[in-house]
């Protein structure tokens, strides 16, 4: 069952029960994406969470996790992540990142998105999108590498090209926070950087199952956590996006346990088919 890093390889009915965890997170995030729009409090997108949460008989990750007081993790404009909800008000214009996770029968799910309301600067659009975009390409080398650090390889590749199509304003990868191994725990190993690096990861075999999720910003990636100890901001003040999935890797390949095709439609433009679960 473990391996390097003590990594916790799934069964195929464990991750059976890992992706009904993922549907209760993707319809979740689903109603929280109805309820966005200027003049709704960020509280009140948690709420909304919650309630789909429990009300199919799971359990929110979040909640009360190392002391997190609430179900979502709700990130505005220079926030890259954990953001608290609260009183904060949704503006036209703002870049919004929503993270959540969710428990069935032990099993977890995760899965974030980013959106910009009203799509009022086309470069947070760009930003958003070219996060969405490092997150598939990283999903995909999932499918297609032999060992982890070809995520990370293929999302520095996505957001290099983008720099590339820009003249050269390149996007910063936030290197301090890191994808990661999830199953019984929310986070176990192994780390999954976004970013390229020395060590190649651990060897990709079945039953390996991780949630990939870059954090891209408009400026440099330094950051600092905000006093209520959880949220995280960038230095510079610059827009950040994040997005999230949870990626199980099975005999015949990988389907995305919190997508609801489980990322049938995104992969299969990647040259990926996702596996039978």
């Amino acid at each position: 069952m473990f391996g390097r890093e003590r990594i916790e390889y799934k069964t195929p009915e464990q991750v059976a029960v890992m992706r009904r965890a993922g549907l209760v997170v993707a319809d979740a995030l689903d109603a929280v994406r109805a309820s966005l729009a200027p003049g709704v409090t960020t509280a009140e997108l948690d709420a909304v969470a919650e309630d789909v949460i429990t009300s199919a008989g799971a359990t929110p990750s979040f909640l009360g996790y190392h002391g997190y007081p609430a179900s979502l993790c709700v990130s505005v404009n220079d926030e890259i992540v954990h953001g608290i909800p609260g009183s904060r008000v949704l503006q036209p214009g703002d870049v919004v990142s929503v993270d959540c996770g969710a428990v069935v029968d032990g099993w977890h799910g995760d899965s974030a998105f980013s959106v910009v309301l009203d799509a009022a600067d086309a470069a947070d659009v760009d930003l958003v999108s070219t996060t969405e975009d490092a997150l598939w390409a990283g999903i995909a080398a999932l499918a297609t590498g032999e060992r982890l650090g070809a995520v990370g390889e293929a999302v520095e590749e996505v957001v290099e090209a983008a720099a590339a199509r820009a003249g050269g304003a390149a996007l910063g990868i936030v290197e301090d926070y890191v994808g990661h191994g999830i199953g019984t725990a929310m986070h176990q190993p192994p780390d999954v950087p976004n970013f390229r690096t020395r060590d190649r990861g651990a060897r990709l075999r079945p039953g390996l199952c991780v949630a990939i999720e870059p954090m891209l910003v408009r400026g440099a990636e330094a950051n600092h956590v905000l006093a209520d100890d959880w949220t995280v901001v960038t230095d510079d003040g610059s827009r950040a996006a994040h997005w999230e999935h949870t990626v199980a890797l099975l005999e015949d390949g990988i389907v995305v346990l919190t997508a609801r095709d489980g990322g049938a439609e995104r992969l299969r433009g990647l040259g990926v088919e996702i596996a039978t679960l």
